[in-house]
């Protein structure tokens, strides 16, 4: 089975264009299943029927694993089966009838408008390190880029003139993202007073550049942004995602159709970006708990 397993990963990673870190979530979930299988006494894949997959299902609810990631596990498994088939190594899907467990998707945490706002504004542009922190926080804000998109982010993937940004995300996929006056304001002062200086004599790529000169690491995003928000005296957690998820979140408040935000965030799934919606009605609902006269 562990001779299928690599060729199931070079499947993902050749035909379906998978990103390195996924493809490792694939390898380590499928290495548990066939791990349990053999030690079962199943060692031919063909062999394994529902009932198998539901004792290793099992077994990771024994272990306390959350429900996330059994159906993360379970979609593995069922994209594995389905490969065989589709090989001609198996004659059967034993995973056909299996349903994954209906999840509960977590709405994620968002900042208000004026909060956004403060924490671009703490960042006000005085020496060379604030006017990196302000070009780097009015993209984000601007575009809904994940952190690890902004820190690969090159020169040459703007195009300030028109005000969009082009980006590489999951399973090297690319999209084009409109910015804003504010955003392409911050990135030019940025490129015109303070990369030059970062970059020195190196003639290097990438937008956003450390103190050293070399690109900015996803750790020091998630500092920058976490300091600013404690000088603009925001008290909600802030994660790497917060600019983004308020972004896709405003958007949809002010009327955007969830196809754009889906194409602008670049989920592959809808259902990914309807989440926020979930968020709207929240906060609908707690606007008329606070203010009607009989709650």
């Amino acid at each position: 089975m562990q001779e299928l397993l690599e060729n199931f990963i070079n499947y993902l990673s050749i035909e379906r264009g998978l990103a390195k870190n996924t493809l490792e979530s694939y390898r380590r979930d499928l290495n548990k299943y066939i791990i349990f299988m053999k030690s079962k006494g199943f060692s031919d894949a063909t062999r394994i029927d529902r009932e198998q997959i539901n004792a290793f299902l099992f077994s990771l609810k024994d272990k306390s694993l959350s429900m996330n990631s059994i159906s993360r596990n379970l979609v593995a498994i069922k994209m594995f089966h389905r490969f065989l088939v589709r090989e001609g190594h198996s004659k059967q899907d034993p995973t056909s009838l299996l349903e994954s467990p209906k999840l509960w998707k977590r709405i994620p945490d968002v900042l208000s408008s004026d909060e956004v706002e403060a924490i671009i504004e703490a960042s006000y542009p005085r020496d060379w390190q604030t006017i990196r922190d302000r070009a780097l926080l009015e993209l984000m804000y601007a575009s809904g880029m994940r952190v690890s998109e902004v820190v690969n982010l090159k020169v040459s993937d703007l195009n300030l003139d028109i005000g969009f940004v082009r980006c590489l995300g999951k399973g090297q996929k690319e999209r084009i993202i409109p910015i804003g006056k504010s955003a392409i304001l911050s990135i030019r002062r940025y490129l015109d007073k303070t990369r030059p200086k970062l970059a020195k004599k190196e003639a290097t790529p990438f937008l956003f550049l450390s103190r050293m000169g070399k690109k900015i690491s996803r750790q020091s995003i998630w500092k920058l942004i976490k300091q600013y928000a404690l000088k603009a005296k925001i008290k909600k957690e802030i994660k790497p995602h917060t600019l983004r998820h308020s972004f896709a979140t405003h958007l949809l408040e002010r009327g955007a159709d969830l196809r754009s935000v889906q194409e602008m965030l670049g989920h592959s799934d809808i259902s990914t970006t309807q989440v926020y919606t979930h968020i709207n009605k929240d906060r609908l609902k707690s606007i008329h708990q606070k203010f009607h006269p009989r709650p």
